[in-house]
C-alpha cells in the first residue's frame, strides 16, 4: 500500500523511463487487460524506448480491449514478452503514430502482420505489396489492406530497420501497387471503358523521383491511346473511356470512407494543368511539350515514371519526353526560370508559417531539391550519368562527376536526410499531409525522442534542426545561385563537352582573334580524366562566355591558363571557382580586362583567394578596401619580423603589390558587373573606392618603410622627428594605379642633436627610402616624387620645420601656397605633421582670401599651363588631365574657391576635390547644376585614365590609339562592343559643358 503524500515504485519507474503522465499511465498499468505482464520490466523498458510511451501504453491498451477474446488477447501479450522483433516494432508504431493506433483498435488482427522476420520482409518491393494488395475488392477494402502495409513499413522505419531513403522508396512502391489495385477496381467497375483504351498512368514528383512521403499528393499524368487502329472517332472514344477511368482511379484513392482516404491523386502536372484535358495522347502530350511547355514543366519531367496501366504505352511516353527534358536547359532565360520558380514558391509561404515550414521556406527540402535538379539538367545534357529521378542518388552521382564537392554533397546529403525524416516522423504521427513543424512541447518531444534525441530531446530537436536547415541554406545558395550555371545553360547542345570542331567555330563567334591557340589552352586545361579536367570542363564553357564579355577573350584565356598553371596543385583553388559563386566571373572579368591586373596576379597567383564571395555582399568580402589602420599594423609587423631593411621593404611591397589588386578587383567587377550584382551605379563611388584605397595603401607602404630604414641604420630612435606631408593627389585621397607619390619631408632635430648630424639623418632617410621602394623586384615600385618642395627640384629634398616656415614667410610663391591645398600628413612623427599642417593653414586658406593681384596669377599660370604642357599633337578634347573640361579645370576651378573663401568657410578646408566642389555648392559658392556638372566630368577623366592604366599597364592621360585598347577602356565604361564612338562623344559632351561651367567660375567670376 502506498502511503499519503508519497510516490509508488511504479510511478517512479515510469518517470525513469520517460512516461509524461505517470499518474495516468500507472492508471492503464492497472487495467485488467495487462494483468499479466504489469510486473514484467520488459514492457517497462521497451515502452520507454519509444518516441512517446504514454501513447504506446494507450495504444497497447487499446488494441488489447479491442482484441476478440481472451485467447487472442494472452497470444498477443505472450508473443510482445517473447518476441524482440515484435515488441520493439508495435511499440515502436504506437508510440509514433496515433493514426496507426487508431487502425489497430479498428483492426486488431493486424499486428499479426508485425510477427513476421523473415528477410525478405525487410525490404519489399511493387510485387510484394502488389500481394498485400490483391485481396481488396473496393475502396474500403483497398484503405484497410493499404494500411496494414503501411503498419509494416513504419515498424520498420521506427525501428531502424529501413533508413529514409529505403523507406521512401518502400513508400512510392506501395503507392504504384495501390495505384494498379486502383486501376483494377476502376476497370473493373467498367470493362467497356478497359476495352476501348489504353491507359498508362505517369508518376509525377516524388512517387515517380521512388523518394515518397507517408502523407503526400500522389502526383500524376495520364496518357491513353485507342485499343484498336487509331481513327478520329475510335480517338475520341478512347480518350472519353480514359477519361473516366483515370477519374475513377483518382476517387478510389482520394475519397474519404469509413477508413478514411488513402491519398490524394493530383494531375495538375499535365499540360495546361487543371484547365487542360485529364487524360491526352502520346501525340497530343508532344506536340504541347514542343510548342507551349513552360521550363518548370520540363523541370518537373525529370521525375517521370510509368507506374500503372499499359507498360508498353508507358515506355513509349517516357522515350518521348525524355529528350525534351535534357534538352530544357538550352531554352532562354532556363535557369533563371527555375530560380524564379523558386523565389515565388517562397513568396507564397505564409508570414506565420516561414520559421516552421521545413520544406519550402529558405534551408529547407525544396531548396536541396531544386538545387539538385537544376545541376542535373544542366549538365545531365552531357553526363547521362547525372539522370537519376531520385534526390540523394542524384546528388551522389553529381559529386562523383566533380560537379558539386564531395563534402558539400556530404553535408547536403546529411541535412537532407535529416528533414525529411523529421518530416517522415510529423506525417506519421496522424497520417495527415503537413510540412509544418509542431508548436506544441509534447509533439516536439515525442518528435526529438523519434530521431533518437533522448536528453533535452525538445531543445536537441531545435538545434539540429536549425543546424541543418543552415548547411542547406548556405550550400543551396552556393549551388543553386551560382552563376556559373546560367551561363553553362546557354551554350549549344553538345559544346559542354568542348568538341574541337565546334569549341573552334563558337570561339570565332565570340570574338577570339586565336581560335588556335585559345584551343591549345582549352586542351591543356580541360585534357582527361582526372577530378580537376572534370571540374575545368565545367567552368571553362562559362568562363568562355565571360571572356567573350570582354575586348580581348584572348588574353583572359590565356591568362587564366597561366593561373590555372600556377595553382592547379593547389587543392583550394578549383574548388574556390567551382563552389563560391562570384570567384569564376569575378576572376574571368579581372583576366581579360587589360594587362595591369593579370599582371599584378602572376606576381602572385594565390591572390586569386580575395575574389570568393565570402557571404554575398558587393564585390565579395574578400575585394573589400582594407583601412589604413589594418594595413600599417600589418606592414609595421611584416617590417618587425624582417631581419633587414630590404626585407622588410620586399614584404612591404609585396602588400601593397596584393592591396592593388584588390583594389583593381574590385574596380573591374564594379565596372562589369556580375550575374548577381548589377553594374556599380555611381560611378563616384568607385572612383572614391580606388583613390582611397590607392592613397591608403601607399601611405602604409611609407610608414612600413621608414620603419625599416630607422630601425637598420639608427635602431628604435632617429636623431630627428621626421613626417612626410601627402600632397597632389596622394594628400587628396584620390591616386591612380599610375600615379607617383608627391609628397614633402620635413624634420625637427630632436633636443640636444646637432642640426646638422639631424639633417644628415634625414637626407639618408630619404634617399635610402627611394632607393628601397624603387629597385627591381617582383613588385611594382613606388615612385616619390617631392618636386613640389620648396625651390622645386634645386632646393634640398629634405628641410626642418623651421626652414620651411622661414622659407614659407619670405619667398613663397602662389602656386606653391595652392600646391599646399592638398597637403596633408601620411606617415611617420604625427606631432610634427600637425604642426606643419598647422604652419601652412594662413598660407593656403589666407585671412581675407586672395587679393585681385593674386588671383591674376593663378589665372595666368593656369592659361600658360595649358599651352605649354600639353602635349604636341594631343587632341585638347580627350586629354584627361589638362585637355578641355578635363581634371585641371575642375580642380583649379575648386581650388580657387578654396582660397578665396577657406578662411570663413571651415568645409572648405579639404583635401579632396569632390568633398571640397560638395562644400563650395552648400555654401552657395556656386549653383547644384553646375556643381554636378563639375563632379561629372571630374569622375570621367578619373575613370578614363584608371581604365588606360588599367589596360595598357602604364599611365596615360589620352584615349588609346590601339582598337582592342580603346574598346577596353569602352568596356569598363560600360560601353558595350562597336560603341566606342559613343564613348568618346560623350566625353567630349561632359567635359564641354564642364570647360563653360569652370570658365564661368574660374575666370569671370
Amino acid at each position: 500500500m502506498t502511503m499519503p503524500g508519497r510516490r509508488s515504485s511504479t510511478y517512479t519507474r515510469l518517470l525513469r523511463h520517460g512516461f509524461t503522465d505517470p499518474s495516468a499511465s500507472e492508471r492503464l498499468l492497472d487495467a485488467p487487460e495487462l494483468a499479466a505482464v504489469r510486473a514484467d520490466p520488459v514492457l517497462l523498458e521497451a515502452l520507454g524506448a519509444t518516441a512517446d510511451p504514454d501513447s504506446a501504453l494507450l495504444g497497447l491498451v487499446r488494441l488489447l480491449e479491442a482484441q476478440p477474446g481472451e485467447t487472442a488477447r494472452h497470444e498477443l501479450l505472450d508473443t510482445l514478452i517473447a518476441a524482440k522483433p515484435l515488441r520493439d516494432r508495435l511499440l515502436g508504431v504506437l508510440g509514433a503514430s496515433t493514426a496507426l493506433a487508431d487502425h489497430l483498435a479498428r483492426h486488431p488482427g493486424d499486428w499479426q502482420a508485425l510477427v513476421t522476420y523473415e528477410p525478405r520482409d525487410l525490404h519489399p518491393g511493387v510485387p510484394e505489396f502488389a500481394r498485400a494488395l490483391a485481396e481488396a475488392d473496393d475502396p474500403v477494402s483497398l484503405r484497410v489492406a493499404y494500411r496494414r502495409c503501411l503498419l509494416s513499413l513504419a515498424a520498420r522505419d521506427v525501428c531502424g530497420t529501413t533508413d529514409l531513403a529505403q523507406t521512401a522508396a518502400e513508400l512510392a512502391d506501395l503507392a504504384t501497387a495501390t495505384l494498379r489495385a486502383a486501376l483494377a477496381l476502376a476497370e473493373a467497375a467498367a470493362p467497356e471503358d478497359a476495352a476501348l483504351c489504353r491507359l498508362a498512368v505517369i508518376a509525377m514528383g516524388k512517387c515517380g523521383g521512388h523518394e515518397l512521403n507517408y502523407v503526400s499528393d500522389v502526383d500524376v499524368i495520364f496518357v491513353a491511346e485507342p485499343a484498336g487502329p487509331a481513327e478520329g472517332t475510335e480517338e475520341t472514344r478512347a480518350l472519353q473511356a480514359a477519361t473516366r477511368l483515370a477519374s475513377h482511379l483518382m476517387r478510389i484513392c482520394s475519397e474519404t470512407t469509413v477508413e478514411g482516404s488513402i491519398w490524394p491523386v493530383d494531375a495538375n502536372l499535365r499540360p495546361e494543368g487543371r484547365n487542360g484535358p485529364l487524360v491526352r495522347t502520346l501525340s497530343s502530350h508532344l506536340a504541347y511539350y514542343q510548342r507551349w511547355a513552360k521550363t518548370w514543366e520540363f523541370q518537373a519531367l525529370l521525375k517521370a515514371r510509368p507506374v500503372a496501366g499499359d507498360a508498353e504505352l508507358g515506355a513509349a511516353y517516357l522515350d518521348a519526353v525524355s529528350p525534351l527534358v535534357w534538352e530544357a536547359a538550352e531554352r532562354e532565360n532556363f535557369v533563371a526560370d527555375v530560380q524564379k520558380m523558386r523565389r515565388r514558391v517562397i513568396d507564397n509561404i505564409p508570414a506565420a508559417e516561414l520559421e516552421r515550414e521545413l520544406k519550402l521556406a529558405p534551408g529547407g527540402l525544396r531548396d536541396v531539391e531544386f538545387a539538385v535538379q537544376l545541376l542535373q539538367l544542366v549538365h545531365g545534357r552531357s553526363d547521362t550519368s547525372l539522370r537519376s529521378r531520385t534526390t540523394l542518388d542524384a546528388l551522389a552521382a553529381l559529386a562523383a562527376g566533380g560537379y558539386v564537392g564531395r563534402t558539400d554533397a556530404e553535408q547536403l546529403d546529411a541535412a537532407y536526410r535529416f528533414l525529411r525524416t523529421m518530416e517522415h516522423r510529423i506525417q506519421l504521427h496522424r497520417l495527415r499531409r503537413t510540412h509544418l513543424v509542431p508548436e506544441d512541447e509534447a509533439d516536439l518531444r515525442r518528435l526529438g525522442r523519434s530521431l533518437g534525441l533522448r536528453t533535452d530531446p525538445v531543445a536537441a530537436l531545435t538545434r539540429e534542426w536549425k543546424r541543418h536547415a543552415g548547411v542547406v541554406r548556405r550550400l543551396h545558395e552556393k549551388l543553386f545561385y551560382r552563376p556559373l550555371l546560367d551561363a553553362v545553360a546557354q551554350l549549344a547542345p553538345g559544346e559542354a563537352r568542348l568538341s574541337p570542331g565546334a569549341a573552334r567555330e563558337r570561339l570565332v563567334a565570340l570574338g577570339y582573334a586565336d581560335p588556335a591557340a585559345a584551343l591549345r589552352h582549352l586542351e591543356a586545361l580541360a585534357s582527361g580524366v582526372s577530378r580537376k579536367a572534370a571540374i575545368q570542363r565545367t567552368l571553362l564553357p562559362v568562363l568562355l562566355g565571360w571572356f567573350a564579355d570582354s575586348a580581348d577573350p584572348d588574353a583572359g584565356l590565356l591568362n587564366f591558363r597561366k593561373v590555372s598553371d600556377a595553382l592547379g596543385q593547389t587543392p583550394w583553388y578549383l574548388r574556390l571557382l567551382r563552389d563560391e559563386g562570384a570567384a569564376a566571373e569575378n576572376l574571368a572579368r579581372v583576366l581579360s580586362a587589360g594587362r595591369m591586373t593579370p599582371d599584378l596576379l602572376m606576381r602572385a597567383p594565390e591572390a586569386v583567394a580575395l575574389l570568393g564571395d565570402g557571404g554575398g555582399r558587393r564585390h565579395g568580402v574578400g575585394l573589400a578596401p582594407r583601412s589604413r589602420e589594418r594595413l600599417e599594423q600589418e606592414i609595421i609587423a611584416a617590417v618587425g619580423r624582417a631581419e633587414n631593411a630590404e626585407q622588410a621593404v620586399t614584404a612591404a611591397r609585396g602588400v601593397r603589390r596584393r592591396e592593388l589588386f584588390r583594389t583593381a578587383a574590385a574596380d573591374i567587377v564594379g565596372s562589369y558587373g556580375t550575374e548577381e550584382t548589377p553594374v556599380e551605379a555611381d560611378q563616384g563611388a568607385l572612383v572614391d573606392l580606388v583613390g582611397g584605397a590607392i592613397s591608403d595603401i601607399t601611405a602604409a607602404t611609407l610608414a612600413g618603410t621608414l620603419r625599416a630604414v630607422v630601425r637598420e641604420h639608427w635602431g628604435d630612435t632617429l636623431p630627428t622627428r621626421f613626417a612626410i606631408i601627402g600632397m597632389g593627389r596622394f594628400g587628396g585621397h584620390e591616386l591612380g594605379y599610375g600615379s607617383d607619390a608627391d609628397v614633402l619631408f620635413v624634420h625637427e632635430p630632436r633636443e640636444g642633436v646637432d642640426e646638422t648630424e639631424a639633417g644628415r639623418a634625414a637626407n639618408a632617410v630619404v634617399t635610402e627610402m627611394r632607393r628601397l621602394l624603387q629597385f627591381p623586384s617582383t613588385d611594382p615600385p613606388l615612385l616619390i616624387d617631392a618636386d613640389l618642395r620648396p625651390e622645386g627640384k634645386s632646393g634640398p629634398l629634405v628641410r626642418t620645420l623651421t626652414s620651411y616656415a622661414a622659407y614659407y614667410r619670405r619667398w613663397s610663391l602662389g602656386w606653391e601656397a595652392q600646391a599646399l591645398l592638398r597637403a596633408e600628413p601620411v606617415a611617420g612623427d604625427t606631432g610634427l605633421g600637425a604642426r606643419f599642417v598647422e604652419l601652412i593653414d594662413p598660407l593656403r586658406y589666407p585671412r581675407g582670401g586672395l587679393g585681385e593681384d593674386a588671383i591674376r596669377e593663378i589665372r595666368r599660370l593656369k592659361a600658360r599651363m595649358e599651352v605649354e604642357r600639353l602635349p604636341r599633337g594631343a587632341d585638347p578634347t580627350l586629354h584627361t588631365k589638362l585637355g578641355r573640361g578635363g581634371l585641371s579645370d575642375v580642380e583649379w576651378t575648386v581650388q580657387l574657391m578654396q582660397m578665396r573663401h577657406g578662411h570663413e568657410v571651415p568645409e572648405l578646408r579639404t583635401t579632396r576635390t569632390r568633398a571640397g566642389l560638395e562644400a563650395a555648392r552648400e555654401a552657395g559658392l556656386l549653383s547644384a547644376e553646375d556643381a554636378a556638372t563639375l563632379d561629372e566630368a571630374w569622375v570621367l577623366a578619373t575613370r578614363v585614365r584608371n581604365a588606360v592604366m588599367l589596360v595598357r599597364g602604364r599611365a596615360g592621360d589620352t584615349f588609346p590609339s590601339d582598337a582592342r585598347e580603346l574598346a577596353a577602356v569602352g568596356r569598363y565604361l560600360g560601353y558595350g562592343p562597336g560603341h566606342v564612338g559613343d564613348m568618346l562623344d560623350d566625353y567630349r559632351r561632359t567635359t564641354r559643358l564642364a570647360r563653360a561651367v569652370a570658365e564661368s567660375l574660374f575666370y569671370d567670376a
